[in-house]
Parts: C-alpha cells; structure tokens; sequence
C-alpha cells in the first residue's frame, strides 16, 4: 500500500486569503484565524478539547467564499489568554460573547467540534437571540462515560507533562480514525502549542470538565436540548472515539429542529479527516440549500 499524499497545515492554506490576529475579549487575548469578509453572514468555528483552530485549516477557504468566518483559539488554549483557575463552559460562552461583541457582530452561524459544539449547543439555549444556524459536530457534554474521560485526561496530562513527539502524536491519534492523517506537520503544530512555559497549568484548568463532579453541573440534559429552536445539524461519525452514532441521533431527535448528518470513516475530527464531505453537509445546511 502506498503512503498517502504528504499534508501540512501550510498547504491547507496556502491558497486561500485569510487573516491571523488577537484581539482583546472581554479581557481575554483571543486568537483568531479570519476569511471572507463583513459584507457576508458571520460563522464562528470552536474547536475541541486542547485543540487551536487549526483544527478548521481544511474548512476556511470553502466557507470563506459564502461567510465572515471566524476560527478562534478558546481560551485555556492555543495562543489565547490561559487563566489560572478551571475552565467551565459558561467560561466558554462569556469568551465567544466577547468575541462577538469585540467584531461587532449581533448573531452568527456556529459549528462547534466536541467542546466547541458543548458550548455552541449551550449558547443556543441561553442566547437565542445571539444565534442563527448551528453545527453541533461529534459535540460533548451529553455523555460521561468515565473510560472515555479518563483516556481522554491521561493522553493530555502525559502530553503536558512531556511534550515529546510520541506523546503529542497519541494525543492527535485519538482524533482520527485513520492515523496516518497525524502527519508531522500537524504534530508540529500543536507541540510548539504544548511546549509553551504555561501550557502545563493551562491543561489541568481545561481539563476540568473530566472531573465528574463538574462535568455534571455543565452536562447538558434532555430538556436543554429540546429548549434549542435554532435550525441544527448534528454531525457524528462511524469511528468517533467518544461515543456511538446513536449518542448523535439521539441528540438529533430532541432538537425541535435538528437533523442528523453521519460521515464514515472519520473520528473525533470529521472536518479535517473528511473536509470534502463535511464542507459539503455544512455548506448545504448553512445555506439552506
């Protein structure tokens, strides 16, 4: 079998007109990652769990063409501000607020990945009126399966503790269903992230949300889920680590209006692993098409 084609994140983006700044939210320092432009509807991207986003290097130049896209870095993590104390999602949810109100925007779009779509899922409820369409992709904050959680904290707390090759590489491998998509350049990526001086604090306050008992207090139940009347599409995947596709379409079916769309042969990162197809769901849903 051949090796598939050399990736990095450069040639992601090496054709496509984008921005990369901070700005000041609310306090925090927020990194961003910008294409498109103000005259088009805004969509904000949250990642996941540790995650940059990088994470949307495969999704900026296909959206860009249709909206204002914002990809930030949460704070706790990235080159955002890291604050020293645990991190919970209405942390989350005051960060993109301030976001939104540092670019002067009223609503948005969101497609949130994991954390991301924990928070977008929780911003719906509690900020209707702040929120368009949403994208809830392999999302968090349903589940507390402790296996999960604990394999989840014991692969990041070794990559802060050592931010070597091998243990960034088997933090990134949990993403995806084929490792082969963790190319050196990825690995790269987020190991000068986890090589910063105050990486290793940043961790344990963002990996608050594997301890049980907080999990519990930022769970989003049933009748949150059914409380969101945004247009919502649930994304999840064959192989996503975190839990089974009925986990996604059950979720689907307490969203007044959510749907489910299923990618195959991806994991917890569909749209890196799979940014055909998922570009192509969003799009069409975003759209309204």
């Amino acid at each position: 079998m051949s090796a598939p084609p050399y990736t990095s994140v450069w040639s992601d983006l090496n054709q496509v007109e984008f921005s990369q700044g901070f700005l000041d939210a609310g306090g925090y320092r927020t990194r961003y990652l910008h294409a498109g432009d103000g005259s088009k509807p805004p969509l904000i991207l949250l990642h996941g769990i540790t995650g940059h986003a990088e994470a949307y290097a495969r999704n900026l130049q296909s959206h860009g063409q249709h909206f204002d896209v914002w990809a930030i870095d949460f704070i706790g993590h990235g080159y955002s501000s890291k604050p020293e104390y645990p991190l919970e999602i209405k942390h989350y949810i005051d960060q993109v607020l301030a976001v939104m109100d540092a670019i002067n925007i009223d609503r948005a779009h969101f497609s949130g990945e994991s954390l991301g779509g924990w928070t977008t899922a929780r911003l719906a409820a509690a900020y209707p009126e702040r929120v368009d369409r949403i994208v809830l992709n392999t999302m968090g904050g349903t589940m507390a399966n402790p296996k999960v959680m604990e394999r989840l904290y014991t692969l990041s707390m070794e990559a802060a503790d050592d931010p070597s090759w091998d243990r960034v590489k088997a933090r990134l491998e949990w993403l995806m269903a084929d490792p082969t998509m963790v190319t050196p350049d990825l690995i790269r990526t987020r190991q000068m992230i986890f090589q910063q001086p105050d990486w290793k604090v940043a961790c344990q306050m963002n990996m608050a949300l594997q301890d049980i008992e907080i999990r519990k207090r930022n769970m989003i139940t049933d009748d949150d889920l059914r409380s969101i009347q945004a247009p919502a599409m649930v994304v999840w995947t064959t192989k996503d680590p975190s839990g089974p596709v009925d986990e996604g379409r059950r979720i689907a079916g307490l969203l007044p209006n959510g749907h489910l769309e299923v990618i195959e042969n991806a994991g917890h990162w569909p749209q890196y692993e799979q940014p055909h197809v998922f570009n192509r769901l969003q799009l069409d849903f975003l759209l309204d098409r």
